[in-house]
């Protein structure tokens, strides 16, 4: 059976790091002539914003965007 390629792979892929999310950690440490320079520890979130505050991360972002939504509705509708 021969492998086939196929679109859906990268969408399925975005599906699952926006929906579970995914942790990316790396500790690297830069040397010359074996002499350690610099360290560097990294450690990146990828998820939807849904999965982000499903775990406790960005609740004040999100708390600051939705309420800064609703001054704007509530600010357009006392326009009208």
């Amino acid at each position: 059976m021969k492998p086939k390629r196929s679109e859906d792979g990268i969408v399925d892929l975005v599906d699952v790091i926006l929906r579970d999310g995914a942790v990316i950690q790396a500790d690297v440490i830069i040397t010359v002539a074996d002499v350690p320079l610099v360290g560097l520890k990294l450690r990146a979130a990828l998820a939807g914003m849904d999965t982000m505050t499903d775990y406790g991360l960005f609740e004040a972002w999100d708390t600051r965007q939705r309420d800064r939504h609703r001054e704007r509705q509530e600010s357009s509708n006392i326009e009208q």
